[in-house]
Parts: C-alpha cells; structure tokens; sequence
C-alpha cells in the first residue's frame, strides 16, 4: 500500500504548466512545508515536501492555493530519475496529489498570512482545572457546533 497524508503550509505558490497535445492537463508543483512531531534542540523543524497535482487537481491548486495557505493532501510517494542538461543523473522523489482539502478557514488563513496584522488571535484560556479549554470570546462562528 502507498498513502500518504499530510498537513503543512504551501512554501510558494503553486507553480502550474499545461501538457502539449489535443487535450491539455494541468500539472502544479508546490511544495508543503510539514511540521516534526519532534523538535531538535527545542527548535520547531519542518521537512519540505514535494508534490505534483494532475489534471482538475492542477487546475484547482491554480486557481486556489497561495504560498502560506495551510492544507491537508491525500496521495501517494513516486519516484523518478532523469538526465539533465550536464549528463549527471537525478533521482526525484514527490507526493503525487490524489486529494486535497483546506485545512484552515479563509479568516484564519488570511489573518495568519496578512502582513502587519493588528489583531492577534485571542489566546485560550487556562483551562479550570476539569481537562477543557475554555474558548475564547467572538470565536463562536467558527465551531462546527453550537
């Protein structure tokens, strides 16, 4: 079985070209950046991971995605190797989009990526004691529930 599930932020906007042909398909190249569950030396690090979307995905990530925009990609690893230009041998290894969704709503992704925002998000509360987080006033629109 190849799956592979990621969450991370686009690093860069997606870059996207169109086959040659009849029947043109989208192909969009963007990388994740993917948060370590493990820090080294208490540092946050994140590996970068490369993906390519086909077809209606492509066309998708064209049209939607922007550098910073937080997402969940389903897919599978494949590799390949080329010749390039200097005869030297190059092996590529890249998630291959099969699905993917936002991971974060617009509010959110715009204040996150929003140069010089005045408004920071309202940090929970501690909780009281019981094992649950108090939420935060003016949140409410956004849970799922009520």
């Amino acid at each position: 079985m190849n799956k592979v599930i990621l969450m991370g932020r686009l690093t860069r906007d997606p870059e996207v070209r169109y086959s040659q042909g009849d029947n043109p398909v989208a192909v969009a190249n963007f990388s994740l950046a993917v948060d370590r569950r493990f820090k080294r030396d208490n540092e946050p690090t994140a590996d970068f991971i490369n993906c390519v979307a086909f077809g209606k995905q492509g066309e998708f990530a064209e049209k939607y995605l922007r550098k910073g925009t937080k997402m969940v990609v389903t897919g599978r690893i494949q590799t390949r190797n080329y010749t390039n230009r200097d005869d030297v041998k190059v092996y590529v290894t890249e998630v291959v989009v099969e699905e993917f969704e936002f991971a974060e709503s617009k509010a959110v992704s715009d204040a996150n990526t929003s140069i010089g925002s005045t408004s920071p998000s309202p940090e929970p509360k501690a909780d009281a004691g019981d094992g649950f987080m108090n939420i935060p006033d003016g949140i409410d629109e956004e849970l799922p529930f009520n």
